[in-house]
């Protein structure tokens, strides 16, 4: 099996992830901050020390700045549905995943305006383009940092500066780029971080969180889940200091407990260096699938992409090509539309979509070289078994 799904979830996970997650598990497994027991705050401190991880991780100093959500999705809706308010404009790009599309298009609904800035025929948001999209007053512009479609990835701090410049908060849709990417939150002019902990984090499904940077003002951002905090329980209100103002319910702290391994695993190893490992993919990817003849090929430029990397064929269908990978070679992959239809359009390649083949820390050269060369054998055959 050869698993080139990273861009959906990351396979395999660090050892040490899995392990952290079952001694949790087995060890501990109690409820954090809704009893004062032994175990009640060993499970609570394991979910400080995620946040304090993360926030090194995004160098912001606060860490209980971090809030915890199920994923990227609730984190960006929390931000949008949180501080947008009927009048308000937002601006985004023409390179947006549905988790921020469909939230924006609810809130078209509630008076609120939403202007799409197109990007390049590679995906790139130019900055001065931004610019000039922001003369009139916006409240909040929001990014995709890196795409799930082609990798492209934004130059957020340009665009970042642009949105300070007109008095914008920014807020980074990061679900492809935390733990593969640098992230510096404060020199990159970012006031709203939404992050998942499946994909390059190396955590489990189900953890993700929201990052407030210190512009973002937390006493107008209404929470969207209300209820138990373990916090100011003789209240029926809404607990208004941090994190607890926004995160209501029991956690799943098991989880969290292997997306601390995953972010340790990440500072112990160094940004740096994954990424310098994922674009020696990128370019192994990108060139072997330039030399299939009958392919269209969608990549970000040189050192501006992500080892994602999505293609069309000439004489078969996205669908066919990604299952006769599967059956055929043990090539795992994504095809369709990746819950991005505005990339696509973008791209060119709606409504079809495409077959997109996505690389990840642990995938080998060996198995990028492999798969290619399924993709040859596919398409020289066309429709012919």
């Amino acid at each position: 099996m050869i698993y080139l799904d990273n861009a959906a979830t990351s396979f395999p996970k660090p050892a040490r992830v899995v392990d952290a997650m079952t001694e949790f598990a087995r060890e501990i497994g109690a409820n954090p901050g809704r009893s004062g027991h032994r175990l009640s705050v060993e499970a609570g401190r394991t979910i400080y020390d995620a946040r304090e991880a993360l926030a090194s991780l995004f160098k912001i100093r606060d860490p209980l700045r971090v809030i915890f959500t199920a994923n990227a999705t609730v984190g960006l809706n929390q931000a949008l549905l949180g501080l947008l308010s009927a009048g308000d404009r937002v601006v985004t790009s023409g390179m947006e995943h549905n988790s921020v599309m469909r939230p924006l298009r609810f809130l078209e609904a509630s008076g609120i305006r939403v202007a799409t800035v197109p990007c390049s025929s590679q995906g790139l948001l130019d900055p001065d383009e931004l610019r000039r999209t922001l003369s009139e007053r916006t409240a909040m512009v929001v990014v995709n940092h890196g795409s799930n479609v082609n990798g492209c990835i934004q130059p957020v701090r340009a665009l970042g500066a642009a949105a300070r410049e007109a008095g914008a908060l920014f807020l980074v849709d990061a679900a492809q780029t935390a733990g593969c990417v640098e992230i510096d939150m404060a020199e990159d002019n970012i006031d709203l971080l939404a992050f998942t902990g499946h994909k390059a984090l190396y955590g489990p499904q189900g953890t993700g969180g929201l990052v407030l940077g210190g512009r973002v003002p937390v006493e107008r951002m209404r929470p969207i889940v209300f209820g138990g905090t373990g916090s100011r329980s003789e209240y029926e209100t809404q607990p208004d200091f941090l994190p607890d103002r926004y995160e209501s319910g029991t956690p799943n702290t098991v989880g969290i407990a292997g997306l601390l391994e995953g972010v340790r695993f990440i500072l112990e190893t160094g940004v740096t260096a994954i990424r310098r490992r994922e674009d020696a993919l990128a370019d192994v990817l990108t060139e072997g699938l330039a030399e299939v003849n009958g392919l269209r090929i969608f990549s970000g430029s040189g050192g501006s992409r992500l080892p994602t990397v999505s293609f069309t064929g000439d004489t078969l269908p996205p669908d066919e090509i990604g299952l006769r990978l599967d059956e055929e070679f043990g090539v795992l992959c994504r095809v369709g539309l990746h819950c991005s239809p505005a990339a696509h359009n973008t791209l060119g390649s709606f409504p079809d979509g495409t077959v997109r083949l996505s690389a990840g820390l642990f995938t080998t050269e060996e198995e990028i070289r492999a798969a290619i060369d399924a993709v040859r054998v596919i398409v020289s055959e066309g429709g012919a078994r």
